[in-house]
């Protein structure tokens, strides 16, 4: 099956060399030329433009950052729906809007064409392993379509639902993340406080029921959250804003996730 990659950054470079290390035909495009480079020697098919890409492709895999980068690259009049036939699957493998997903799926519908959405957490070393967790949401048969595709670069690869759920299932864990991150480094200031040797207390608790991703993240940054503030501030608060969208005023829950979220976005705000 043809695939087609978009988005050749550091999460979607090492997923788009999996794929061509699968022995899959693939096509790229990216927008800035030195983006191409490292697959000057592979096997990689190098395209002139997004409509060139989806009129060659199957599937094509959309790793860019933003709801406006899908979009346009997309639905651009020479984006990938310009160019793609019927049976073709576009897959957002951004961190965006289940309705943004949406929205590109009603136009790929007027084509024929079928949107699954598929974020993923784990980073460019995950993906190389071969480890990346995707969540996946979309048509079953769609789906079943992508999967030889995900299991080049995804382990586990979890179908959560209709389009949008792998989008909102990311968002909620990302909200999830940022609250911990508040817990981990109060945790940590606090034992200071108390004559408890920072790292030593991060060492005891990692081992300990305590234990969560975001306080390894805050123990090898030194206790604080300044090096995540600088590399994922701006994106956490995006992704906990997106949530509190999805969920609206009136939601019943979410009180105490979402307002620890917040606590760790204010104390990174005091270290930019």
């Amino acid at each position: 099956m043809h695939t087609g990659f978009i988005g050749l950054g550091s999460q979607g470079g090492p997923m788009a060399q999996r794929i061509i290390d699968s022995g899959r035909d693939v096509a790229l495009w990216a927008r800035r030329p030195e983006s191409l480079v490292p697959y000057a020697e592979t096997t990689a098919r190098i395209v002139g433009s997004p409509k060139e890409l989806g009129a060659t492709c199957e599937i094509v895999c959309l790793c860019v950052v933003s709801d406006d980068d899908v979009l346009e690259i997309a639905s651009e009049p020479d984006g990938v729906l310009s160019g793609m036939g019927p049976g073709g699957i576009i897959v957002v493998h951004s961190t965006v809007h289940p309705d943004t997903c949406r929205r590109l799926a009603a136009a790929a519908h007027d084509v024929g064409v079928t949107v699954v959405d598929a974020p993923v957490s784990g980073g460019g070393r995950a993906a190389q392993a071969r480890s990346l967790l995707v969540m996946v949401g979309g048509d079953d048969d769609a789906v079943a379509r992508c999967m030889p595709v995900f299991s080049t670069y995804g382990n586990p690869v979890v179908h959560l639902g209709e389009l949008g759920a792998g989008q909102t299932t990311k968002l909620l864990n990302n909200l999830l993340f940022t609250a911990n991150l508040a817990t981990a480094v109060d945790t940590l200031e606090l034992g200071s406080e108390l004559g408890v040797d920072t790292e030593r207390l991060a060492e005891v608790i990692t081992h300990g029921t305590a234990n969560s991703f975001a306080l390894g993240r805050i123990a090898s940054a030194g206790g604080t959250l300044d090096r995540i503030a600088a590399h994922a501030g701006n994106l956490l608060r995006k992704d906990v804003g997106l949530v509190e969208a999805i969920a609206g005023a009136n939601r019943t829950h979410g009180d105490v996730v979402i307002d620890t979220a917040h606590a760790t976005l204010r104390r990174m705000e005091t270290r930019s």
